[in-house]
């Protein structure tokens, strides 16, 4: 694993259909665990102004639905897609849901967190809307917590594009 970088991972995305993490390569990454039915629920807003203004810039904004933390994600795919696009006009790529804790933990998200530990070194990821900052090399800058909203962290995503 110690040779393993973001683009050797293969995703799932929310039609069904495999995609290689080498797509986006060279862009900037903000990879987030989403939850449709969640009190930070309303950062896709914040999450689709930062991929609307950075894109033609080089972000990607990557969702990553998630029903782990109290069932706030229950429905399939379709209902997520749709609850987002009609909700908050989600255009950024959003994938089948994944674990990103536990036995089933995506191996995306089992790499996120070793690259970028949480507070006091946890690697678990405690809660919806946890946001993993990627450069355009591939390597994981950051973590920021679910309370850090979109637009407190643009400066940052600004700095690597």
């Amino acid at each position: 694993m110690a040779d393993t970088r973001i683009y050797d991972f293969t995703v799932t995305d929310i039609q069904g259909n495999e995609r290689s993490m080498a797509d986006y390569r060279g862009k900037v990454l903000l990879i987030v665990n989403t939850a449709s039915k969640c009190g930070f629920t309303p950062q896709f807003e914040g999450l689709q102004a930062l991929y609307r203004d950075l894109r033609d810039q080089g972000l990607e904004v990557l969702g990553f639905p998630c029903n782990q933390f109290m069932n706030q994600d229950p429905g399939d795919e379709a209902s997520i897609q749709a609850f987002c696009s009609l909700n908050y006009g989600v255009e950024f790529p959003m994938f089948a849901k994944i674990e990103v804790n536990g036995d089933g933990t995506h191996p995306l998200y089992r790499f996120l967190k070793r690259q970028a530990r949480g507070m006091m070194g946890s690697e678990a990821v405690k809660w919806n809307f946890t946001k993993f900052l990627v450069d355009r090399e591939g390597r994981v800058v950051r973590r920021y917590p679910p309370t850090a909203k979109p637009e407190a962290i643009r400066a940052d995503i600004e700095a690597l594009l």
